[in-house]
């Protein structure tokens, strides 16, 4: 299965999180992910994710610019792609591979952020050949 998904805490572990809204946001990506499928850019996913989170009145925000702090002053911006009910941070990537740098950036928005729920949510981007033919 190309869909993958992973909830992360604050406390620097990945653990499944039992809450009726993360189940309702992994549906959701399900839901994308049935009809969509794999190699579309990371926008495409993010727009019909906010359809998803309509349609299942979901409250959230999109590309909500989040204010980043070191030892209480401001030192610059990142730009969340969901944040959902207030409380979790859903982070999309559509990439070939999942590595470790993708789960702690995760979990440094959430220590960055203040919060103790977020999710990542991976599209597998498909590589485009370097090469391509043309029928005979």
């Amino acid at each position: 299965m190309d869909f993958k998904y992973c909830c992360l805490k604050n406390n620097t572990e990945q653990e499944k999180i039992e809450d009726p809204v993360t189940y309702k946001i992994i549906g959701c990506a399900m839901r994308v992910h049935s009809t969509l499928g794999n190699g579309f850019q990371e926008v495409i996913y993010q727009r019909a994710l906010a359809i998803e989170f309509r349609n299942a009145g979901i409250s959230f925000e999109r590309e909500l610019e989040v204010p980043i702090y070191y030892s209480e002053e401001h030192i610059g911006t990142r730009r969340v792609d969901f944040l959902v009910e207030n409380s979790v941070l859903v982070e999309l990537k559509a990439v070939t591979q999942v590595d470790d740098i993708h789960l702690a950036q995760g979990l440094n928005y959430l220590v960055a952020y203040k919060l103790d729920k977020g999710f990542n949510q991976f599209w597998r981007k498909e590589p485009r050949s370097k090469t391509s033919t043309t029928p005979s």
